[in-house]
């Protein structure tokens, strides 16, 4: 923002940098030490069928630091882009950012993963230690990276897996975004995220941090 000072014959520019979330916990927790600041998520940009405050707070404390601030977009949803697997990658073409992807089951359960990257096809295993899965079945859950494997994220036209180890995975979709499984799996150390191993899909999104 530039300020003309008239009479000085100078333009004296302001800049204003957006306070962190963490600045702005601080500032707060100074001037009153005795509340515990809780900060809200960023605003949804997009319509849920899936999400609720109580999920977004959950799910908010996990985040890895890159994606905190931002906002949360919706990038695919089954709703508005349909049932396809192929279609959920082109979305995500060239797309920089961890992927919040969101399951609801026709027994209306509702889990999924937190990854450290964009889905694309691949030949190989890709990802970090950032992914974790988690289930809101029967309470929020989360299942960290164990270390025991590089196994985080890999598919092709067919599939979508995340987590696996001795031929079992953490979470698996079919190409059709229909019908999916769960299975303890070394990568996270998880128990399966639904009550059945195998599972129908009501409805999927993938949120981006962007």
């Amino acid at each position: 923002m530039g300020v003309n000072c008239s009479g000085f014959g100078f333009v004296h520019v302001v800049s204003v940098l957006p306070m962190s979330n963490d600045v702005r916990k601080a500032l707060a927790s100074a001037a009153h030490p005795s509340i515990d600041v809780e900060l809200a998520p960023p605003e949804l940009i997009g319509t849920t069928e899936i999400l609720t405050e109580e999920h977004r707070l959950a799910l908010y404390h996990h985040l890895p630091a890159r994606a905190e601030g931002y906002n949360w977009t919706l990038v695919f949803s089954t709703s508005q882009h349909g049932f396809s697997l192929n279609s959920m990658y082109r979305k995500m073409y060239k797309l920089e950012s961890p992927i919040l992807l969101l399951i609801q089951d026709t027994d209306n359960n509702v889990f999924g993963a937190l990854t450290s990257c964009a889905f694309q096809v691949s030949d190989h295993f890709y990802g970090t230690g950032e992914s974790l899965l988690f289930t809101f079945v029967p309470h929020f859950q989360v299942y960290n990276w164990t270390g025991e494997n590089l196994y985080f994220i890999k598919g092709n036209n067919e599939s979508l897996s995340i987590g696996a180890g001795d031929g079992k995975f953490g979470l698996w979709l079919d190409g059709d975004l229909y019908l999916g499984r769960s299975e303890a799996c070394k990568t996270y150390g998880n128990d399966p995220l639904t009550p059945t191993v195998d599972f129908v899909v009501k409805t999927l999104e993938c949120w981006a941090f962007i």
